[in-house]
């Protein structure tokens, strides 16, 4: 890499010779700032203070007995009608995708 000023030489990059002033054994040297202190204190909460509490809320009930033949019964008719339905619906749609195929024929 060459340096801006053309100098093939090191010279480029090296210190400048003037060192800089030291402080003098009688003088004080520059004033160093003291470290950070952290951040202001805060006023502590008053003494009669205390966090927001939360009720408890009751265990919950206990649910009741499931009848679990009356269940299936029930569960058995649902799917009968749901079954019925749509037998139905399919039957509809089957007669009338006939009867439109039966008039573009013709």
């Amino acid at each position: 890499m060459s340096a801006p000023t053309g100098n093939e030489d090191d010279a480029y990059w090296q210190r400048p010779a003037q060192e800089p002033e030291q402080a003098r054994p009688g003088q004080p040297g520059p004033a160093k700032e003291p470290p950070y202190p952290g951040p202001p204190r805060t006023d502590p909460p008053p003494a009669y203070w205390r966090p927001p509490t939360v009720a408890q809320p009751p265990p919950p009930r206990s649910m009741p007995a499931q009848d679990i033949d009356a269940l299936d019964d029930a569960e058995g008719s649902a799917r009968t009608v749901t079954y019925g339905v749509g037998l139905v619906a399919g039957a509809i749609g089957l007669i009338l995708m006939c009867l439109l195929c039966a008039r573009a024929l013709v």
